[in-house]
């Protein structure tokens, strides 16, 4: 049985842009910890929230690697 497919590799300190925007206005989110789930925190209201991994990979529009 072959391993489970990621389309984005999300790493600590990414940026990533969701298709949808957070009720603050911003659609970009820092991510702070990755595993089974990924913690984000979003960059206009500073709010934490966990994401399991095929949700935050459909509401993926990019992905912006840390430098």
């Amino acid at each position: 049985m072959p391993g489970k497919f990621f389309l984005y590799q999300y790493e600590e300190g990414d940026i990533v842009t969701f298709k949808k925007a957070h009720p603050c206005g911003s659609s970009n989110w820092l991510v702070l910890s990755v595993g089974g789930e990924v913690k984000c925190k979003c960059t206009g209201c500073g709010r934490i929230q966990e994401f399991k991994r095929d949700k935050i990979e459909k509401a993926t529009k990019a992905v912006k690697k840390s430098e």
